[in-house]
């Protein structure tokens, strides 16, 4: 079975995790600190 992990820091997800938009493509993390993490990440490149 496929786990599904953080885009940000590769934590498993849970029912919890937020769907953040990047460069057009949908990614999912597992809180919210990694959401503002990959969106300034993001917003430098």
């Amino acid at each position: 079975m496929n786990e599904k992990t953080c885009a940000a820091c590769d934590y498993p997800l849970d029912h919890n995790a937020i769907e953040v938009t990047i460069g057009g493509r949908t990614v999912e993390v597992c809180c919210e600190e990694c959401a503002q993490k990959l969106r300034e990440a993001a917003a430098q490149a």
